[in-house]
């Protein structure tokens, strides 16, 4: 294309600001590149912001310190067992190679702090290859004290990673606060969390500056680009990608502040927008039905980089196993507001003392599997159930909470009342709420409970793998996940089949270079994270198979830019 005017030149240009993004430029960097990030939004961090942070990171150097020797032919087996045909072995082989290097890299330069799990089985335990632990990591706390001024342009986490209106915490804490009157460790673990976020607030800050989880992982990020001087535009929307006469790709028209601006970028663009998660078309297009708008990810999501990569020649991938990452959301409606989403990841659905149960009032899945596998179940019939019914007992809800319901004996009439969260006194009064048959939950609960009370399921296996255990209540046996529903009051939620990202995104070859249909690079155009055809294939093997390959592309991409082969 001749006769662009530029406004800007740089070497490497970067749109998105999640992992994938923050990555490629901090990289590119340490490599020597003159950098731009532009982000769509007015906040840093992209859907990695709102996550849970893991990281699968197989091989990594805090693999056999954490327990978990591991070897290549082991993780091997089990990706072929899991993700097979979905993902190209080529694809495979280079995430395997270039993920343990990208962590050393980032780690060695200070833009990453993570810790191997000791303890954290791979979604499929009892298959070949599978490990149970070691090759997932976590983001280490973050002082978001450290990003001074900036700390309001980091993206906040989901409000329900937060108590006390912006106080983040994870498992362990909530499980200190729910036990602080009874135990003076977990009082005083509570006691220094509670004083540090008010400190906070009464320091000015909008929310509390003890960074977990994915909001921990941006905010690590953030401030590598702050650290390295790296230049970044918030509040600016990218518009065409420029190409000249053989296709190659110059740069990028952006709109910044309602005006025009053609970047050029000497060795390329990187896209890392975050999928297509709500681009309501697409989703109609390559989602199972029904494909209602129920995701977790940033709403800005809506496939701006696919589309532009796409009108500059690249393919979309095919052949993946499933176009999303599933995962089962309850809805609060809200007058005059957008719906909120919850998502039932790790929390309550393993827990002893809860059931799942479709539109006859049967339950039709192991309730502790991964939240990926218990979507496939809702789709497998989508007709009995979407949406599912997620039930318990007084005695459940005040323990371990109901999705937005916290535990603990928290308010939750506002809840009852906006038709969130279903109660009845008797089985019988809350299967007429929920619209299924009386005599087949009442049938459901009483056959499960009484299995329940053995510590078995021999209709589903609920608890029956390490991965299951792994999520439920240690301190209950024999069965950490099993108990029966108890006494009513009863409970229930409606879940619908949400996800927490797109698998589906545009084909990309070893160096991360986006492809076109013949498998040919298209100079100057790289993809990574969601934007990126999921090097699982649309599986889930484990927990952190979504950023893990959103780092290791966006430095394989920051490299490639620079030319480093080694």
């Amino acid at each position: 294309m001749e006769g662009i005017k530029w406004d800007l030149e740089v070497d490497a240009l970067v749109v998105g600001s999640g992992a994938g993004g923050m990555a490629a430029a901090l990289t590119a960097r340490e490599e020597g590149l003159d950098v731009l990030l532009v982000e769509k939004t007015d906040r840093i961090g992209g859907s990695t912001a709102i996550s849970g942070g893991a990281l699968w990171i197989p091989l990594n150097a805090q693999s056999e310190g954490a327990g978990h020797p591991d070897t290549f032919e082991q993780v091997w087996t089990y990706l072929q067992q899991t993700v097979g045909a979905a993902s190209s072995d080529a694809m495979k082989r280079a995430y395997l190679e270039a993920g343990p290097r990208m962590m050393d890299y980032l780690v060695e330069r200070g833009h990453l702090q993570v810790a191997a799990r000791t303890a954290s089985p791979d979604y499929y335990p009892d298959r070949p290859g599978a490990a149970m632990g070691g090759r997932s990591l976590d983001p280490v706390e973050f002082d978001g004290r450290k990003l001074g001024a900036k700390f309001r342009e980091l993206r906040d986490p989901l409000k329900e990673f937060t108590v006390l209106g912006g106080m983040m915490v994870n498992i362990t804490d909530v499980r200190h606060l729910l036990r602080a009157t009874r135990s003076f460790t977990a009082w005083r673990h509570s006691m220094k969390l509670v004083l540090r976020y008010a400190a906070d607030r009464l320091g000015g800050r909008h929310r509390g500056t003890r960074l977990l989880l994915g909001n921990a992982l941006a905010a690590q990020l953030f401030h590598g680009l702050i650290r390295r001087g790296i230049p970044y535009w918030l509040n600016t929307a990218a518009r065409t990608l420029h190409r000249d006469a053989n296709g190659r790709v110059l740069g990028l028209a952006v709109t910044r502040e309602s005006k025009t601006l053609n970047i050029r970028a000497r060795r390329g663009v990187v896209m890392a927008t975050g999928g297509f998660p709500w681009d309501a078309k697409r989703r109609e297009q390559t989602y199972p039905k029904p494909a209602g708008l129920w995701s977790m990810s940033p709403r800005d999501n809506a496939g701006d980089g696919i589309r532009l990569a796409e009108h500059a020649g690249a393919a979309l991938g095919s052949g993946y196993a499933s176009p999303a990452f599933w995962a089962p959301v309850s809805v609060l409606e809200r007058p005059g507001q957008p719906p909120l989403h919850y998502p039932h990841l790790v929390w309550d659905r393993a827990k002893p003392g809860l059931i799942a149960v479709n539109a006859q009032g049967e339950r039709f899945v192991n309730e502790s599997t991964s939240y990926h596998e218990f979507v496939q179940a809702m789709q497998r019939s989508p007709a009995d159930a979407v949406p599912a019914f997620l039930v318990c007992g007084q005695r459940f809800i005040d323990t371990w909470g109901l999705g937005l319901a916290l535990p603990g004996g928290r308010p939750r009439q506002h809840l009852i009342d906006a038709g969130y969260l279903l109660q009845a006194p008797t089985l019988a009064a809350l299967a007429s709420r929920l619209c299924v048959p009386a005599d087949k939950l009442q049938a459901t609960v009483a056959r499960h409970d009484a299995h329940a009370a053995q510590g078995q399921d021999p209709d589903f296996g609920k608890g029956g793998t390490a991965y299951n255990r792994y999520l439920g209540d240690p301190e209950h046996q024999p069965n950490p996940c099993l108990a029966p529903l108890g006494d009513g009051p009863y409970y229930a939620v409606k879940v619908y089949p949400g996800d927490i990202g797109t698998a589906c995104g545009i084909a990309a070859n070893e160096h991360a270079q986006a492809i076109d249909d013949a498998g040919r690079p298209i100079a100057g155009l790289y993809v990574a994270g969601n934007d990126m055809q999921s090097v699982m294939g649309g599986a889930y093997p484990a927990p952190g198979i979504t950023l893990g390959p959103a780092l290791t592309f966006g430095w394989v991409a920051g490299r490639h830019l620079a030319g480093a082969t080694s």
